[in-house]
């Protein structure tokens, strides 16, 4: 375990070394017999700002630790040395050394849900390596807006995912152990927690590794594809993707009526049978949007399939129907979405749609070769919000 004298030991934890001895007189961190400070104290440091932060006194803080009824000696547990310190180094010297401008830099702080730094900040010691892959992109040539934009959605995602593993903690492992008579500082000094975090670490990247090994398929198989049509020894279908909106009528008026805990139940159930039949036809949820999803499907065939399995799969879970529509043509994807014209028009057929009905485009119809799926002709019909009629066929399934 690193040491650090009382100078080091303030810049690592952010306080000026007035401060650092304030906390030393209160009994929050104690040096060793050589005056100096291990990485847990600087830790220790981190958390009882935080504290204060959130409105305990510093004194009574002091006071609870001297005389044992709180410990914050949990955090010398090796699951706790992922909470960041500063490294020594400001964005503004990283920004000179690496050649990358200091703004692109600062970016990953704002990305971990921090508040925006300064040129003159010190870098944590977590945040480095991020700073070394935006580095490598910069040298390679790569647009400052493309980094920026994988960025904010690493910092998205990872955000949601630590969030939801905090509050999945609380409830399996926090809540029960209290009211068994156990202390928060006791519960996470655990090998347990340590073991529990070791495991979700190594899960959490074999869970990216597996989507990773999917995105990257599809795209190394679009540029085979292409290099064997131009050398003439394949014939590509050139097919639009599709967008589909599902929405059910009622939905969020269902859940208020229900509940936070059965709306909670319910959510989680429509989003398994949407997930589920979505990728069971190469498509995915793109995100919810109150009482609907948003899909995107690379065939629009397959997609007006799963629309189908997908609102009968609603009916018999009980729910109220649903209405649902599918556009195909060019969409613009950016950090995770789709945007252009298509999603706009999916969106206004699903609308259009009643109760239990999937209606398609012309566009569908005409990129659905083969797919399991009839499609009865409605005609040409007026949509809110799009210029021009729409030629619009009811999908249904053969028989």
């Amino acid at each position: 375990m690193e040491r650090y004298d009382l100078v080091e030991a303030a810049q690592r934890a952010g306080t000026s070394t007035d401060e650092l001895r304030r906390y030393v007189e209160l009994g929050v961190i104690k040096p060793g017999a050589d005056e100096r400070f291990s990485s847990g104290d600087v830790r220790r440091v981190g958390m009882a700002r935080s504290l204060i932060g959130a409105g305990v006194e510093l004194t009574g803080l002091g006071e609870a630790m001297r005389s044992g009824q709180i410990s914050l000696d949990f955090l010398d547990q090796p699951s706790f040395e992922r909470f960041s310190a500063n490294s020594g180094v400001t964005f503004g010297q990283l920004a000179e050394r690496s050649g990358v401008p200091v703004a692109l830099l600062m970016l990953v702080r704002e990305a971990a849900g921090s508040p925006a730094p300064g040129p003159d900040d010190q870098v944590r010691d977590e945040e480095l390596p991020y700073a070394e892959f935006i580095e490598a992109q910069v040298k390679a040539g790569f647009r400052p807006a493309a980094i920026e934009r994988l960025l904010r959605v690493q910092g998205d995602s990872l955000r949601r995912m630590a969030e939801t593993e905090s509050a999945w903690w609380a409830s399996e492992v926090i809540a029960p152990a209290m009211e068994g008579g156990q202390r928060t500082d006791e519960i996470m000094g655990a090998d347990f927690a340590y073991r529990m975090s070791v495991l979700n670490e190594r899960a959490l990247i074999g869970m990216y590794h597996l989507h990773e090994t999917q995105a990257w398929s599809a795209t190394i198989i679009e540029g085979l594809e292409m290099q064997l049509a131009a050398a003439g020894l394949h014939s590509r279908l050139d097919h639009p993707p599709a967008i589909c909106f599902l929405d059910i009528t009622g939905y969020t008026r269902l859940t208020q009526e229900r509940g936070d805990a059965a709306a909670a139940e319910l959510a989680e159930r429509l989003g398994r049978l949407v997930q589920r039949t979505s990728v069971k036809y190469g498509g995915r949820p793109v995100k919810w949007l109150g009482d609907g999803v948003m899909f995107f499907f690379p065939k629009p065939g397959p997609g007006a399939v799963a629309a189908l399995e997908m609102a009968a799969g609603i009916v018999a879970a009980g729910l109220p129907p649903a209405h649902v529509g599918l556009h195909a043509g060019p969409v613009i994807f950016q950090e995770g979405d789709y945007y252009g014209q298509t999603v706009n028009v999916a969106s206004r057929i699903a609308e259009y749609a009643r109760p239990g009905e999937v209606l398609v485009s012309q566009e569908v119809v005409d990129a659905s070769d083969g797919a399991e799926v009839v499609f009865r002709d409605i005609g040409p019909v007026e949509l809110k919000g799009v210029s021009g009629a729409m030629h619009l066929h009811a999908a249904v399934r053969p028989g």
